[in-house]
């Protein structure tokens, strides 16, 4: 009987989770409520923020970015509240699944959540880094071919495979499982096991790391495409339109970058140690370590939301000038006024060199309205 209910609940050892201190479960509880609180606000202020400014904004390019983004905004916070709900759940009855859900639903919908909002930020990550190289590399097919409902199509198909994902073990008649520390369900890890119960967790796996290296190489090809731009942008007298539209991808470019570092981070370990723990049979310790590497990937539907509020050309801006104060810097005000000055000053002397006749005996500067009179006495009669 104890052999069956360590086999059920992920454990290697037959031996009872229920030894577990009243203490250990109030820091579980606290630190999840403090969690889900956090991510909450946080992914809510920056839909606030994502929502407010794709209704301002005119660029197209900018408004499938920001739709993009408010979607995996969305999808973090959705799962900070279902997740952080049915953990709340769990830990009101003392995680004893055999009294609250002995036919294992709540735990096959506990763990499909678990697949859907871990997979979908992953996959829109990716989604989105593709969106920013063609807008980058390929401007007049993304301006003329991808619309507005081709990316809330793609969005949602997005979304859909997330969801597929998800309920194939369901589907394959594969059901979740109670994982060791009986707080949460996932995939079947532990006993018997045959092809059909690893192809769901190396499905997951494979997809996460495929996303995040599109992610990697298209935000890498992005970032060098802006660079180049750049230079040339310092050879053309006609820049400022280019200058302004570059200033947007650079900041979409450096939003999208810290979202895959930080995906990487939180992400990258867990899903590796899916793949072989889903390949070869470990001991106790790996599962603990899968334990570790699930609540560090929590941590990004927490940060996701902040790259939208810290990472802005207003705070940004704001940052930029307290740092200039408190280093003792000139305001950048007078730094403008003066390089424009210099500049309208070597124009003017470039100017007169070139036309020694503009000159008066005194060496005065003739304006030129007087110096054409000069050049043309007939303009005088």
């Amino acid at each position: 009987m104890i052999q069956n209910r360590s086999s059920e609940t992920g454990c290697l050892s037959g031996g009872s989770t229920s030894n577990s201190t009243r203490s250990h479960a109030e820091v579980a509880v606290i630190s999840s409520i403090i969690s889900m609180s956090v991510g909450i606000l946080s992914n809510t202020l920056a839909l606030f923020i994502l929502v407010k400014a794709y209704q301002r904004f005119r660029l197209k390019s900018k408004a499938c970015f920001l739709l993009f983004a408010s979607g995996l905004v969305v999808t973090d916070c959705l799962g900070h509240l279902i997740n952080g709900s049915l953990v709340f759940y769990v830990y009101g009855y003392s995680k004893d699944w055999e009294a609250f859900d002995p036919k294992r639903i709540l735990c096959g919908v506990f763990g499909a959540s678990m697949v859907f909002f871990g997979l979908s930020p992953l996959l829109l990550g990716g989604v989105m880094a593709v969106e920013r190289y063609l807008g980058v590399t390929r401007p007049f097919f993304h301006s003329a071919v991808i619309a507005s409902h081709h990316m809330k199509t793609l969005m949602g198909s997005t979304w859909l495979l997330a969801l597929f994902v998800a309920l194939l073990p369901i589907l394959l008649r594969r059901p979740y499982q109670v994982q060791c520390s009986r707080s949460w369900c996932f995939f079947r890890m532990v006993g018997e096991r045959d092809w059909l119960d690893a192809l769901s967790p190396v499905l997951f796996s494979t997809l996460g790391l495929l996303a995040l290296l599109v992610s990697i190489v298209c935000n890498t090809m992005t970032g060098f495409a802006l660079l180049q731009s750049r230079q040339h942008s310092h050879r053309d007298r006609r820049r400022h339109h280019h200058r302004k539209s570059s200033a947007h991808h650079s900041e979409m470019i450096c939003q999208l970058l810290v979202i895959m570092i930080v995906s990487c981070v939180c992400w990258g370990p867990f899903l590796v140690n899916v793949i072989i723990l889903s390949i070869n049979e470990q001991d106790q310790r790996a599962y603990t370590r899968m334990l570790l590497t699930v609540r560090i990937a929590t941590w990004n539907q927490i940060l996701d939301p902040w790259v939208y509020i810290l990472l802005r050309k207003a705070v940004l801006r704001k940052l930029f000038l307290v740092t200039h104060r408190c280093c003792g810097s000139h305001p950048q005000r007078l730094y403008t006024w003066r390089c424009g000055t210099l500049t309208r000053s070597v124009e003017i002397s470039t100017s007169v060199i070139s036309r020694p006749e503009s000159l008066t005996p005194h060496g005065d500067a003739i304006p030129e309205g007087d110096t054409q009179s000069a050049v043309n006495p007939e303009n005088r009669i």
